[in-house]
């Protein structure tokens, strides 16, 4: 006679309904608008008073509910980031620094993207603002029509972005184009290209008119290529336009162009940079990593991410303090660029 399979146990369900202010109430034998008090206005009972009720609450595991709190105070103590592409890596240390001062006010960042669609990303704005005290746009791909309509809802800050009247966090390129610049002219390099970035990016058509201003002052030619994504398979795909441009080095909108651009030329035998020397733009992790390592401009993107948070934190206080400090960028010469002489 066979054996009977197990029986399978029977799904036990232990979640519980979360602790509400009652429960707290209850627990310490107050009013539920005392304990409001004690939680969300601090100061206003007695010391002994207000630490037992928080006391309390962590042991029961009440949490503060951020939409019910906005009712009468009418923020949300929530900040939106949106930034034009997630998955780049150019983002992760301007999060963090955007986070850091999100974190030590108090304050919850929340993330969203709008893959390089303006539309989506106008959509999105429109969606936060509903839940948020403010929005910090990155890299924004949105008119300016746009962002000036979205202000006019919530507070609103750009980083990588200029529109007169909205306040605004853009690192100065200067300093690293022309230290970049000044290395390509000393070291032989008289033909140059720039490997643009999407048509709705500010920040590739202020790169490239520094660098064409730049190059000029310098006695270089220069040619602005298109790419069609500012990725390595965009960067890649360019190397064609690049070659029949002549030139002994490039400028790209971005690392990850950049990256590309190498690969496929390593990937077709060209001698690189012996043939073509490559520079990018931000200073993405891993940039370092392949052979030949690759020379960048790097921006300062953590502190571009704290500031913007706290210019946003002054627009919600109505208490903007000057203009913000600021960011040069800086040349990193490392092994992607060859002497010609």
């Amino acid at each position: 006679m066979a054996e009977a399979e197990p029986a399978a146990p029977a799904r036990v369900n232990v979640r519980r309904p979360p602790a509400t202010i009652y429960d707290v109430a209850k627990a310490t034998g107050v009013s539920p608008s005392t304990v409001s008090r004690a939680l969300n206005k601090p100061g206003r009972l007695k010391a002994a008073t207000e630490q037992r009720i928080r006391d309390a609450a962590q042991e029961l595991g009440y949490r503060i509910n951020p939409m019910a709190r906005a009712l009468p105070t009418g923020k949300t103590g929530t900040l939106a980031l949106l930034v034009s592409d997630i998955t780049n890596p150019v983002y992760f240390d301007l999060v963090r620094g955007a986070e850091r001062v999100a974190t030590a006010n108090g304050l919850t960042l929340i993330f969203a993207e709008s893959q390089e669609s303006p539309e989506l990303e106008f959509a999105t704005a429109q969606r936060l603002q509903t839940s948020v005290d403010g929005l910090f746009l990155v890299a924004s791909r949105l008119d300016d029509e746009r962002i000036v309509e979205l202000a006019a809802v919530k507070p609103l800050v750009l980083a990588n972005r200029l529109v007169p009247g909205i306040p605004t966090v853009v690192p100065d390129p200067r300093p690293g184009i022309t230290a970049a610049l000044e290395q390509l002219r000393e070291r032989g390099h008289r033909r140059v290209a720039y490997l643009a970035g999407p048509e709705a990016s500010w920040m590739s058509e202020v790169r490239w008119r520094t660098l064409f201003a730049f190059a000029v002052e310098r006695e270089l030619s220069i040619v602005e290529i298109a790419s069609v994504a500012p990725t390595r398979e965009g960067g890649a795909e360019a190397l064609p336009r690049v070659l029949a441009a002549d030139v002994s080095a490039v400028f790209a909108y971005n690392d990850l162009l950049a990256l590309g651009l190498l690969r496929a030329a390593r990937d077709r035998g060209l001698e690189v940079p012996e043939r073509l020397s490559v520079i990018g733009f931000d200073d993405i992790f891993g940039a370092d990593l392949p052979t030949p390592a690759l020379s960048t401009i790097k921006s300062p993107l953590r502190e571009v991410g704290a500031e913007g948070v706290r210019r946003l934190l002054e627009e919600i206080e109505g208490a903007v303090e000057g203009e913000p400090p600021t960011l040069p960028t800086t040349y990193i010469s490392r092994e992607s660029v060859a002497d010609l002489l």
